[in-house]
């Protein structure tokens, strides 16, 4: 329906624009759409069902804009993402290459940015001029005027107020917001004086294109103040990094003749991108332990791209797609999933094999069970394994009982066991094992599909003998151990036996490593019961984020002892326990024997071996003692494979991680018949819900434009250029109908072009950036994206909508010996209004960097409402002010 503002004034616009129609034909053909027949002696109710007919057709028509303006953000996106490798000198003349933006920041937002979600206001302007034979016309002036209205003061009031509770976001390049809201208000001011000051109700050639070349000043001076260089530097530094770590180069001719660039502070941003990333990581390898570390690097880029601001182009076209039901964004590169991939034949062939195919077993464990598994489809006809056992280093009938036989698998059946035994005895032995083959496959049937036995096919079982106390020692000699670990739990293994419960002394020692430094000085004891084969020592790493830290410490076992009865809860002592303490001094002291009980008692270490008998003899050989790795050293670093993925991490990271754009015909003609499920597409976010009615019904509405601007070239194309120009000019033929059909609204009803314009094309034009703005400022860190894009977006608004139309047609008029006339009437009026709110709306923002507040948006609850309350009341204050005065109501 049209705004409320206007329902006081129609009725008596409706009867006045029925005498006007009847006698002077007021309603005109447009550009493309001819008048709606007949024109004369309609009623009210005629007029009424027409304006209801031309208002339905121009929000259907808005969606074809937005959806188009998706396309066109998208191409927008890939041309300013584009990046190329350069090499930089660092201190110390060492070369490095780096991936550099082609497109500076700033000057991408105020230009293409800019133009994309500004372009039907634009066009609007331009197109006009021509559709009224270059004379000027209401529609393209005030919508860019009403759209200026809308975005600084309805979009602001939003942003301010969604902030969640106890939150504040602040402008972060507060220098380029000052000079981008600078040209704001000058851009309006401006267009006021040419209007009514310099040459009032003319625009001579002069005052166009000056307007005009505003926009190029806005550009530079933004850039100046976002690169904070001083006049008298120019010409300007070549690389700097920007708030999203990417290190961004500005177009000079040293760079393009491959001279040696100039880099400001690389290495202290290098070495800080380096800090981060390792970071992320370290923190994904302790979460994904199981990955491999090219896995991990494909993740890290992901979540790294993905945690750092978004463009105004990715926020604009999420916004579209949420309000149009579309497909959203995904991983410009696939992403890597928590699970294992499976394989193209997995479905078409089944597997059988072990799992697990290694098993530890005690000499006194008896009889146990190992495992073979099916994977992949059924088969609906019993399939026959045939196994047997093979001697390794352990005798069938001596240390196990050998196997031979079948398993049947049924249909339905997953798995099947096999048992074993193993023999036990009273004497010391080393650790054996021996082996289970799975030799022969028969299906009782004909099978439909490939059917094979697998690697694991051959289970190893490792017996423990349990007659000996045990060798304890460390697994190896030297361990690597990543900065990220944290807390590293070094692992005791006890071999050769398992009998008993003994007690084992450790330390540290320093070694390039510090204690308390590096790592948490540690001593005490470890206790293996009896059959148990290993145990761990907690090793605290204190983290220091250090890119290149290679420092080692040790840690040494003392010699093992049966613990006594009394010694029972000596399980795990603490490293700063008074028991720790005692063993830390009976480790270095030697204080506690490494003779069991048993042999003590019977003083049998001092007989001579042939006085020994059979059962001493076997109690000697099974008492305990270390193994041949007593020491290890722990090394605290991070790999060379490590540091080689962080470099690649810092060496490649550009673009957003998130792509907005379309690859290929065939998938833009997918997107477009596929409807936006309510889950996340990947694995991580668990699977997708299927899509709500609303959705359903906004798919329904909009996938006319959807399928029609699926044929626009893909954003992928040329860079991104040959989407950019093909949605352009798209874009330019919608605005034409919008224009067409505004006016016709107008007419049918009896509302003039201004008030048409200020109330619904403009706030029509403007609701994808409304929604994009709200996004923005809940998920960035600033507001930069949803407040410091508005000002500069108004800017650029008047330098090339106002300014190439109005250069156009003074040109024009001048060729032909005319001036070109514009009456200040309401457009004047209109700026005049805006320009003094505007003024109001910046001071409040800027009060709001207080202390108190925080930031320009957000903050506490009762000044968070007031102040949207107050941005919003200015947007009434404007278009009732200007609505009034566009009726004759009010004059100036």
């Amino acid at each position: 329906m049209l705004p409320l503002l206007l329902l006081p004034v129609l009725p008596s616009a409706l009867a006045s624009s029925a005498v006007e129609d009847n006698t002077t034909g007021v309603c005109q053909d447009g550009l493309l759409l001819p008048v709606w027949l007949p024109q004369h002696n309609l009623t009210v109710g005629d007029r009424i069902a027409r304006g209801l007919v031309y208002f339905v057709s121009l929000l259907y028509l808005f969606l074809g804009v937005s959806i188009i303006s998706d396309r066109f953000m998208s191409a927008i996106e890939v041309i300013t993402s584009q990046e190329r490798e350069v090499t930089v000198t660092k201190k110390g003349g060492v070369e490095q290459k780096i991936v550099v933006r082609v497109w500076n920041e700033t000057v991408a937002n105020l230009t293409l940015m800019a133009l994309g979600s500004s372009a039907p206001e634009i066009l609007l302007s331009i197109i006009e001029i021509y559709a009224k034979g270059f004379e000027a016309g209401d529609l393209g002036p005030g919508t860019i005027v009403g759209s200026a209205a809308y975005n600084l003061f309805v979009i602001i009031a939003l942003c301010v107020s969604v902030i969640p509770a106890g939150e504040t976001r602040k402008i972060k390049h507060l220098n380029v917001f000052f000079v981008t809201a600078t040209w704001s208000v000058f851009a309006y001011v401006w267009l006021y004086v040419i209007l009514a000051v310099t040459s009032p109700g003319v625009v001579d050639v002069w005052e166009g294109i000056l307007t005009f070349s505003f926009f190029p000043l806005t550009v530079l001076t933004a850039y100046i103040a976002d690169q904070r260089i001083a006049l008298h530097k120019i010409p300007f530094k070549k690389f700097r990094l920007n708030r999203n770590r990417v290190i961004v180069a500005a177009e000079s001719a040293d760079i393009e003749m491959d001279k040696e660039p100039e880099v400001e502070l690389l290495d202290d941003t290098l070495e800080q991108a380096r800090r981060d990333y390792a970071l992320v990581l370290r923190e994904l390898r302790k979460q994904h332990p199981q990955k491999s570390i090219s896995e991990l690097e494909g993740l890290a880029k992901e979540q790294i791209d993905n945690s750092g601001p978004k463009s105004r182009a990715y926020y604009r076209v999420m916004a579209t797609r949420s309000m149009t039901g579309g497909s959203m964004a995904r991983p410009r590169s696939g992403s890597i999933s928590g699970g294992r991939r499976p394989s193209t034949t997995t479905d078409d062939v089944t597997k059988f094999y072990f799992d697990p195919a290694t098993y530890t077993v005690l000499e006194n464990i008896g009889t146990f069970e190992i495992t073979v598994v099916r994977e992949g489809r059924d088969v609906p006809h019993p399939v026959i394994l045939e196994y047997r056992t093979e001697d390794g280093t352990a005798t069938a009938g001596t240390d196990y009982v050998g196997a031979s036989g079948t398993l049947v698998f049924k249909p339905g059946d997953t798995q099947q066991t096999i048992k074993l035994q193993i023999i036990d005895d009273e004497l010391f032995e080393e650790d054996e094992h021996f082996f289970v083959h799975l030799t022969d496959m028969k299906v009782q049937g004909q099978a439909s599909h490939p059917i094979k036995l697998v690697t694991p096919k051959v289970a190893k079982i490792l017996i423990l003998d349990d007659d000996h106390a045990g060798v304890f020692a460390f697994p190896e000699a030297c361990i690597d151990v990543p900065e990220s670990e944290g807390l590293y739990e070094l692992p005791v293994e006890r071999s050769s036996g398992a009998r008993g419960k003994i007690k084992l002394a450790y330390r540290t020692e320093d070694g390039t490593a510090k204690a308390g430094k590096d790592y948490v000085e540690t001593h005490g004891y470890i206790v293996f019961e009896n059959n148990e084969a290993r145990k761990t020592i907690p090793i605290g790493i204190v983290p220091e984020h250090c890119y290149e830290r290679n420092v080692s410490l040790f840690v040494e076992l003392g010699e093992p002892e049966e613990d006594q009865p009394s010694e029972t809860s000596t399980e795990m002592s603490h490293p700063y326990s008074a028991l720790a303490a005692n063993a830390a001094h009976a480790f270095l002291y030697g204080s506690y024997s490494n003779i069991t009980y048993n042999l003590v008692s019977n003083n049998i270490h001092h007989k001579r071996e042939d006085e020994l008998t059979v059962e001493e003899k076997v109690a000697l050989e099974g008492r305990p003692r270390l193994g041949l790795i007593p020491r290890v050293q722990i090394n605290i670093r991070e790999s060379d494979e490590f540091k080689n993925t962080v470099d690649k991490l810092v060496q490649k990271r550009g673009a957003s991680a998130v792509s907005v754009s379309t690859s290929s015909w065939g998938e833009q003609f997918a997107e477009a018949i596929r409807v936006n499920s309510e889950g996340g597409e990947g694995e991580e976010d668990g699977p997708a819900e299927a899509p709500s009615c609303g959705g359903y019904v906004l798919h329904i509405l909009t996938i006319f434009w959807k399928i029609l601007f699926a044929f626009v070239p893909p954003a992928e194309y040329c860079n991104g250029w040959l989407c950019f120009w093909s949605a352009i000019t798209v874009i330019g033929m919608l605005t034409a109908v919008i224009g067409d059909v505004s006016s016709h609204l107008g007419c049918s009803v009896g509302v003039k072009d201004t008030v048409t314009a200020i109330c619904l094309v403009a706030m029509g034009t403007s609701l994808p950036d409304t929604f994009a703005s709200k996004v923005a400022a809940i998920q960035d860190a600033t507001a930069d994206n949803s407040v410091g894009n508005v000002t500069g977006s108004n800017a650029v608004n008047v330098f090339l909508g106002i300014g190439v139309a109005w250069s156009i047609a003074a040109i024009y008029h001048s060729w032909h010996g005319n001036q070109f006339i514009v009456p200040p009437g309401n457009l004047g009026f209109s700026v005049m209004v805006f320009c003094t709110e505007a003024l109001f709306a910046i001071f409040v923002l800027l009060l709001r960097r207080s202390n108190y507040v925080g930031g320009e948006l957000g903050g506490p609850v009762g000044i968070k409402y007031l102040t949207s309350a107050f941005m919003f009341g200015l947007w009434l204050i404007y278009l009732t002010l200007s609505t009034l005065e566009a009726y004759g109501v009010i004059g100036v």
